[in-house]
């Protein structure tokens, strides 16, 4: 695979990390440590509709990773809202889970054929197969920052394995869905170069969203 992203998916792939920033922050509203019950799974299939819709865009290793990079830029600005330490649960360990799910995703999207991920149930195997394996990596965040995993009450397993059902449950949806806002939001963008608007999309639309999307984090924390 070819991992230089072009100019012309930069826009929408800020546009697309920065709504998943903010979903992220909103979804992990009441946590101040470890995630709740399913709430991990949720995430990971909320993370995986945005990589999936992002990978249709952009179709580059390059182009995921700065939507996750926008999205870790999001948790560290919560942090400073939060004024938490960038290792704390909350922080650290969600930045950790939006590379192994970009890492997972990955993987999945170039072991699996081209032909069998342009049919509805090539696309849910890949948002299976990706939850699983991202959910299998993220145990190995108490490497990376030191915060051990979230587990089960009363128990040392992992809470990120215990809901493993759920998490692929929600990704063969969630990725689908994802591919299907990819392929539209590219064809938009598509568009909007034929009548020479690109320069209008990288300069006005992408700042806006991130802009906007920051904005909506900081009301959510402070008010």
């Amino acid at each position: 695979m070819d991992d230089s992203a072009p100019k012309s998916t930069i826009s929408m792939m800020i546009v697309l990390g920065s709504v998943w920033g903010l979903s992220e922050a909103a979804l992990g509203m009441g946590l101040r440590s470890c995630a709740a019950f399913v709430s991990g799974s949720v995430m990971t299939g909320a993370a995986l509709f945005f990589l999936a819709a992002g990978w249709m865009v952009s179709r580059r290793i390059s182009g995921v990773f700065l939507m996750v990079l926008i999205a870790s830029f999001f948790k560290m600005f919560d942090a400073l809202l939060l004024s938490l330490p960038l290792k704390h649960g909350a922080i650290g360990n969600p930045i950790f889970a939006f590379f192994m799910e970009a890492a997972a995703f990955v993987i999945i999207v170039s072991i699996i054929r081209e032909k069998v991920l342009k049919k509805p149930g090539g696309q849910a195997l890949l948002g299976g197969l990706s939850a699983i394996l991202a959910v299998n990596f993220f145990p190995l965040v108490k490497y990376a920052t030191g915060v051990p995993a979230c587990v089960v009450a009363g128990t040392g397993y992992p809470l990120s394995l215990y809901y493993i059902h759920f998490a692929v449950l929600v990704s063969i949806v969630t990725v689908p869905v994802g591919i299907w806002v990819g392929s539209r939001a590219g064809s938009f963008e598509s568009h909007m170069i034929k009548i020479a608007a690109k320069t209008r999309l990288d300069l006005i639309l992408s700042p806006v969203v991130l802009i906007v999307c920051l904005a909506i984090l900081a009301v959510l924390r402070l008010a």
